[in-house]
């Protein structure tokens, strides 16, 4: 593959437990997209040993992790494996639209300064309502799905800055990710492997962020999202990180800011608990658990200079949308 090919490929990265009932239409909908091997390659991660036949016919490369990881670390591990200049990211319970790749990859070229873009995700069973379209945080530093639940934009409305954006479908400037690359850790680590599959694409967005560089929405492109079928089957474990990895990571980005903001983030983290009491048991035990998870581990992220993202700025903040 020549260099010219290099520097417009992009290798799209399928973690998978290899359980999704959508995940032979996940790969078909991106060879679909119509892109050569020169310009796309399909990776799939996943602990099985023996690829299934859809990957066997659809993917590129099979990576074999041989137990089930994480998000991040199973994103990670094809990342180091990938050949392109530009790294999507693909949930297997998500199907992009027709001209996905190439919606998104034209403001990375347009622009040096974007690192991450995303589409619009619908969703899949009520595509007439929004999944996300890029992540923000509401005035209690819950990250958040921008547009969730709300009527989609329309194809032609004008791309827009957003703070970050959500790995669910997104793609990367592979750069970016390198100059941002956790200190201290695996060259590969570039999602945060400790937060396993919750507030992993929120960490990496403040970094990005903190590097100076930006991210957009590009409403053109489209994709169908069913929803996180391992987080349903998951549900306390799922919770406990949401919980406690939004403390890990305010704690990493807000510097000397964090600590004078715990009492307030603890109370609206005990209202959840509270209301818990009247319809979701689960949380009972899974917030606490989060919070002792996030103490466990706070000392290593907690740092007491200046606040390193502005997670205050017009790009960061929309005040509607489910908490990461």
């Amino acid at each position: 593959m020549n260099s010219a090919a290099s520097e417009r490929r992009i290798s799209a990265i399928v973690p998978t437990l290899g359980a999704s009932p959508w995940l032979g239409q996940c790969l078909r909908a991106l060879r679909d997209e119509g892109l050569s091997q020169d310009e796309m390659e399909i990776i799939v991660v996943c602990p099985a040993r023996e690829p299934l036949a859809l990957a066997t016919e659809l993917a590129d490369l099979w990576l074999e992790t041989g137990e089930p990881l994480g998000f991040a670390a199973a994103t990670n591990r094809g990342i180091a494996a990938a050949s392109g200049s530009w790294i999507a990211t693909v949930n297997d319970d998500l199907i992009v639209q027709p001209g996905w790749a190439g919606a998104l990859l034209q403001p990375l070229l347009d622009d040096p300064r974007v690192a991450a873009v995303q589409g619009v995700n619908l969703d899949l069973d009520h595509p007439e309502r929004t999944d996300g379209y890029g992540l923000g945080w509401n005035e209690e530093l819950q990250a958040i799905q921008l547009g969730h639940g709300e009527p989609p934009p329309p194809p032609d409305a004008e791309t827009r800055e957003v703070f970050g954006v959500s790995a669910t479908a997104a793609l990367y400037r592979r750069a970016a990710l390198q100059e941002v690359r956790l200190a201290g850790r695996d060259e590969e680590d570039l999602f945060d492997t400790l937060f396993g599959s919750y507030y992993e694409d929120v960490d990496l967005a403040c970094r990005l962020r903190n590097g100076g560089w930006t991210a957009l929405a590009v409403p053109t492109a489209r994709a169908l999202h069913a929803g996180s079928l391992t987080g349903k089957r998951r549900g306390l474990r799922r919770s406990a990180q949401i919980y406690g990895n939004r403390h890990l990571v305010l704690a990493r980005h807000l510097g000397s800011h964090y600590a004078p903001l715990l009492p307030r983030l603890l109370w609206r983290d005990g209202k959840d608990w509270l209301r818990a009491l009247f319809g979701q048991p689960g949380l009972l035990v899974a917030i606490p658990a989060g919070w002792a998870s996030a103490l466990l581990r706070l000392p290593s992220y907690l740092h007491r200079g200046r606040e390193h993202s502005p997670l205050r700025d017009p790009a960061a903040r929309d005040l509607a949308g489910p908490r990461r």
